[in-house]
């Protein structure tokens, strides 16, 4: 598992630093990031390694969801007010309703309603807009290749008092001398040896999961936790234009099979040996296939 982390402040046997002098023109930010990889890869091996795309893929989308999650925030404040003016309003209508609800003496209906509503919180929820979840103590989204975890930590929060423990099938986070935040088996196998982590900011835990199996959306991102309707998951358009040919062939097939079995239709594999058995059929006229079946 790798791990990247913040340089220990106590160091001293760590290499001089090195100055990099750069102008940023808001207006041609790529031209900025290509002065940044040539200093890397002057100064560096970072960019021979065989994961380095990944690492600086995975910094920018984790980038991307601290932006989210910042207007996200920003939202939330702006409805607070009215918020508080709902919740002020919520008593006077108990205290209208209980003496007309003990005058026709309706208790059945009374118990009815919790009960309906606990069904509907049983049941799967609508991914956001990462295909994930947004839950108490941490949020998730996903790919079909990989899940980002984002973990809420107090401010000053430092990689060596962060416990991370990334199994095949299990993971525990938390910090030194408290109880995990998350401890549990994983909806599905992951490569360990591909996923990592990392400290945003001093106050947000990011987790990288890059799952085993790449053609399957997760359901939750730990066994127990509420889980996400699947069939309402929806896959970038742009993402799908970012794979090679091979793999964009087979996320296309996988998600038309998707919609075939919401609509009750054969799917390609099996529209596919409809389509030789037919051929068979013509090819062979005297044979009887009336009793034919497609396995």
């Amino acid at each position: 598992m790798a791990i990247i982390s913040e340089v220990e402040e106590e160091s001293t046997s760590r290499p001089s630093l090195l100055p990099f002098r750069a102008t940023f023109d808001p207006s041609n930010p790529l031209g900025f990031l290509e002065k940044v990889f040539d200093f890397l890869g002057a100064q560096s091996d970072f960019l021979k390694k065989v994961s380095a795309e990944q690492e600086i893929a995975a910094a920018v989308r984790a980038t991307k969801e601290k932006l989210r999650k910042a207007e996200k925030k920003a939202e939330k404040e702006t409805v607070k007010p009215v918020a508080e003016k709902k919740e002020t309003v919520k008593p006077v209508e108990k205290e209208t309703v209980k003496p007309t609800m003990a005058a026709s003496s309706s208790k059945p209906s009374e118990v009815e309603k919790p009960k309906e509503e606990k069904k509907q919180e049983t049941g799967p929820v609508v991914p956001n807009k990462g295909n994930g979840m947004d839950l108490e103590n941490y949020s998730w989204v996903q790919t079909l290749q990989e899940v980002t975890v984002n973990v809420p930590v107090p401010t000053g929060t430092k990689a060596k008092s962060v416990v991370c423990e990334i199994k095949k099938n299990h993971i525990k986070l938390g910090i030194k001398g408290q109880d995990p935040i998350i401890d549990g088996d994983l909806y599905g196998a992951v490569k360990p040896d591909d996923c990592y982590w990392n400290i945003e900011d001093q106050k947000v835990i990011s987790i990288l999961l890059t799952k085993r199996d790449q053609m399957e959306w997760w359901k939750c991102c730990v066994k127990g936790e509420p889980e996400i309707d699947t069939q309402k998951v929806e896959p970038e358009n742009s993402k799908l234009a970012d794979l090679d040919p091979e793999t964009r062939s087979t996320v296309e097939k996988m998600m038309f099979d998707q919609r075939q079995k919401q609509m009750g239709l054969p799917t390609s594999d099996e529209l596919q040996k409809q389509d030789i058995l037919k051929k068979f059929m013509s090819q062979h006229p005297e044979m009887d296939f009336s009793n034919a079946k497609i396995n």
